[in-house]
């Protein structure tokens, strides 16, 4: 192969290559939401990692070949097949097709990659994992409570400090009769109206009004076309949006500024429910900062059917360059009554919540809190002869043995890069096996963590030597406790 034949070793974008640090900040996040799911009695569930693709339905513009947000491809039976663009549609499915052998409600976490054909952005890839619970099959509202209390306590498990991220909560039908209530009848009205409505952290309310109207000029030079309301229909947004107020307020409180509005019978039934869920948080102790109801949330327009919540994230964050990026939401679900219909042809209640691990694994690392900023190697037994293999290896399995993580380097350098090799794994000992400890029965252990600590604040290379920090020597017997005894003092 000539130089010019020869690939580019490049990443698609959107994907990334994750080493042990970056897997190990995601384990941790899933291990410890896992944990609160379990304790609230959710199951796991895993399902494939291609769906059928009419199963995904309102991700698919064009059945001829829909990999437009997904990634399709045709099976040899001419049926086209999608790597799942979410945890959600499959749930979906499994319910369907298992309704009639679950226990009801069904309760479910899972967790595991998915992918999306988008286009990617700061914490944004096309493939990323998800860890989602959800709630099959109980209309109330305490099932949205309880799926919130577990976002709250799920991510505070991730590592988010309390008063770092804000669960808001909304109601997709007091979206439904706020605009009952003011005449606006046409769907692509309402949907543009939602998207404005959905642009207020980002452009206030003046920029709002404008998408309600005519349309907005933004600062770029592109036009986008306003959803044309009536004047008293717009106040009556703006009015909406506005009884948030303070984040001070109560979650009762926003309730009751809400129910002044005249949000006819839909919103009336949107507000019992908010009540209900309230409650419910309250009585499960999730603070009304931690948790607040917030009608400018605005998520999943053609999807959501009830209750809608909202994962923001507070930290502030940087990118590789110092420069500030906001991640914003972390995370959301609802309520979604019809997804499963889609199967049965019956209507089945549902509710769940999702975040990105991924997204908020990297939203960590640019706020400075990564779980895993150090992941250990194992114990490094230095090799110094080939003739002597057996004898490094039979260390080295009485180190695995007492479940201590060990290797025999197996390159074919000296002892300086054997050494470098161990303290770029972040190795916590070297063991090091030579031809006079093993005529004396001991084994000489160098502290690698003492090591690396000490080289820090020792700037004279004579003093270094002389001193040998962190090593001794000691009878073979002693290997595992005196490495233990190291493991213990970094831990």
């Amino acid at each position: 192969m000539t130089e010019s034949t020869r690939p580019e070793a490049r990443v698609p974008r959107g994907f990334v290559d994750r080493r042990a640090r970056d897997l190990a900040a995601e384990r941790a996040i899933l291990d410890a939401v896992s944990e609160i799911y379990e304790r609230y009695g959710f199951e796991r569930l895993e399902t494939g990692a291609f769906e059928y693709a009419d199963a995904l339905g309102k991700f698919l513009p064009d059945a001829d070949r829909p990999n437009e947000g997904v990634f399709a491809l045709q099976d040899d039976d001419e049926q086209w097949m999608a790597l799942r663009y979410d945890l959600t549609a499959p749930l979906a499915r499994f319910a369907a097709q298992s309704w009639e052998t679950l226990p009801k409600p069904f309760r479910r976490y899972a967790y595991g990659p998915v992918w999306r054909n988008e286009k990617p952005g700061p914490g944004r890839f096309r493939e990323f994992t998800q860890c989602d619970a959800d709630t099959v099959g109980s209309a109330r509202p305490e099932a949205d409570a309880e799926i919130i209390a577990m976002a709250v306590e799920g991510l505070q498990a991730a590592g988010l400090p309390a008063g770092s991220a804000v669960l808001k909560i909304n109601n997709r039908k007091l979206l439904d009769g706020l605009f009952d209530a003011h005449g606006v009848a046409d769907p692509k009205q309402r949907l543009t109206a939602l998207r404005a409505m959905d642009k207020y952290d980002r452009l206030g309310l003046e920029g709002v009004r404008e998408l309600l109207g005519k349309g907005r000029l933004d600062e770029s030079g592109d036009y986008t076309k306003g959803a044309e309301l009536a004047s008293t229909a717009i106040v009556a947004v703006e009015s909406f949006l506005a009884a948030a107020g303070s984040s001070d307020l109560s979650r009762a409180d926003v309730v009751a500024a809400l129910a002044n509005l005249g949000l006819g019978e839909k919103g009336e039934e949107a507000l019992r429910e908010l009540e209900q869920i309230d409650a419910a948080l309250t009585s499960m102790g999730v603070a009304q900062d931690a948790a607040r109801i917030d009608p400018t949330v605005v998520r999943g327009l053609e999807y959501y059917t009830g209750a809608v919540f909202e994962a923001e994230l507070l930290l502030s964050t940087t990118d590789e360059k110092g420069q500030p990026v906001r991640f914003g939401s972390v995370g959301g679900g609802g309520r979604y009554d019809d997804l499963v219909a889609r199967f049965t042809g019956e209507r089945t209640p549902a509710t769940g919540f999702s975040f990105g691990v991924s997204r908020l694994t990297a939203a960590l690392r640019a706020a400075g809190r990564d779980l895993a900023a150090q992941v250990r190697g194992p114990v490094v037994v230095i090799a110094f002869d080939q003739a002597r293999m057996a004898d490094y290896f039979k260390v080295a399995e009485e180190l695995r043995s007492a479940g201590v993580a060990a290797e025999v380097y197996l390159g074919q350098s000296g002892m300086k890069a054997q050494m470098k090799y161990a303290d770029r794994r972040l190795s916590p000992a070297a063991v090091i096996v030579g031809e006079d400890e093993l005529a004396a029965g001991t084994v000489t252990i160098k502290d690698l963590d003492l090591g690396r600590a000490l080289s820090a604040k020792v700037t004279d290379n004579a003093e270094w030597r002389e001193q040998r920090p962190g090593q001794q020597t000691v009878p073979r017997a002693d290997l595992v406790a005196t490495v233990r005894k190291i493991l213990d003092q970094a831990s």
